[in-house]
């Protein structure tokens, strides 16, 4: 605790000391005012932007309006709430210029040199072209004003301090459109655009150090105070497709559901707000760009035999509760009920996931593609702690599944997190 206190009392210092000498932001001259215009095409650009980026997500409460912020987003640090980008002059973004939404977008900056929270992903953002900040501007001009004052953070101190912000970001953040590499496809160039940079996937599916900075990128990370597990996209023994079918990677993002599996949690979200609206020719793009990810190598270390009276309650709990959807034989029954063998998402070391299914139910997204999800009930109501981790263990270690015992406590530290 004695020098994560000090670290933090460097990183305090070390931003007052840089503030006054902290470097201009980078600018990127829009091409013309044609660019942000309201046009019906430059606003159907950013209407297709905007999903991509996946911006109503946090900038919409609720049963709250479009866009008009008030979302609260829990971090280690205290709590940020999402703002108003409505085109109100008042409370959103209605006073803002095309240059105000770019440096906001790309170096982080708000205007009056306000420095943002990276909570709004900019650290990704800021690979985004000009040309696609400006339509995402002209469309963001488009949608109905709300009169919705931004409600204060909550960040515990020195994360409330400016000067603390701009120490972390002379470690940890430097601006820079996305460039294209020559030696590879335009689908894998559009592809790690969208991965990299407007869909900010690393946001999620990254470690982040006890700074809340992303490291090692897209290889997997517990999101901190929601309590689930983004697998990382270039191990295959999580959630990395290096081995998939093209057309299975397309079909789970599109639709939340493939003969590999489903998505539920965060990313059921993302595949119903954002994915599912995105071009076939797109989310091809994004298959082709993951698939070429190279694999980390990673294997967890083997896990020690769960104790045999926990399995024997297991299997009798999955007999009773489980077999009727998913199979005697763990198969599974087609795109309706997942396979639980060979299971990836069940057997990684992280068994937070599974824990969560199995307590608060499991959802794919309704999607265009599969309007009718098949869903699992939550258990939470009928098995105990002890009953839970009893199922987790039995099916993480069926059916040529193998991996480590998931106990009580484990169960219990999620059993009370909101979904939300």
């Amino acid at each position: 605790m004695k020098r994560r206190t000090w670290f933090l009392v460097l990183v305090v210092l070390l931003g007052a000391a840089v503030a006054l000498a902290w470097p201009r932001a980078e600018f990127i001259p829009s091409a013309s005012p044609a660019a942000w215009a309201a046009t019906p095409a430059n606003i159907a650009r950013g209407a297709y932007l905007a999903r991509a980026g996946d911006c109503m997500a946090c900038h919409t409460a609720r049963g709250g309006a479009d866009y008009a912020g008030g979302r609260a987003i829990d971090t280690p640090f205290g709590r940020v709430v999402a703002p108003n980008i409505t085109p109100d002059a008042q409370t959103g973004i209605g006073a803002w210029s095309a240059d105000d939404f770019w440096h906001a977008l790309h170096n982080g900056i708000a205007p009056g040199g306000r420095l943002l929270y990276p909570a709004f992903p900019y650290p990704n953002y800021t690979r985004v072209t000009r040309a696609d900040a400006d339509a995402l501007y002209a469309y963001l001009r488009s949608v109905a004003p709300v009169r919705q004052p931004n409600l204060p953070h909550a960040l515990r101190f020195p994360y409330d301090r400016q000067a603390t912000l701009a120490g972390w970001r002379l470690l940890y953040f430097r601006p820079g459109v996305q460039q294209e590499d020559a030696a590879r496809s335009p689908d894998w160039n559009r592809g790690a655009y969208l991965v990299e940079g407007l869909g900010h996937c690393g946001a999620c599916h990254s470690e982040r150090s006890h700074m809340g900075a992303t490291r090692k990128a897209l290889s997997g990370g517990l999101i901190p105070v929601v309590g689930w597990y983004a697998p990382s996209l270039t191990s295959d023994v999580e959630a990395g497709v290096g081995q998939w079918d093209t057309r299975h990677i397309v079909q789970l993002l599109r639709t939340g559901v493939s003969p590999e599996g489903a998505v539920f949690g965060p990313m059921a979200e993302v595949v119903r707000r954002s994915l599912q609206h995105l071009d076939e020719a797109d989310v091809g793009a994004m298959a082709v760009y993951l698939k070429s990810l190279p694999p980390d190598g990673r294997r967890p270390p083997p896990a020690a035999p769960p104790p045999q009276d926990t399995l024997k309650v297991g299997k009798t709990l999955y007999e009773t509760h489980c077999a009727d959807c998913h199979g005697a034989d763990g198969r599974g029954a087609g795109l309706a009920y997942p396979p639980l063998a060979g299971n990836r998402a069940l057997t990684m070391a992280e068994p937070v996931n599974a824990i969560r299914i199995v307590l608060n139910g499991g959802f794919p997204p309704a999607t265009a593609g599969n309007p009718r999800p098949y869903g699992m009930p939550p258990y939470s109501p009928v098995l105990n702690d002890a009953e839970v981790a009893a199922v987790v263990t039995w099916v993480r270690n069926s059916w040529g599944n193998a991996a480590g015992t998931v106990t009580p406590a484990q169960v219990n530290r999620y059993r009370a997190v909101p979904l939300d």
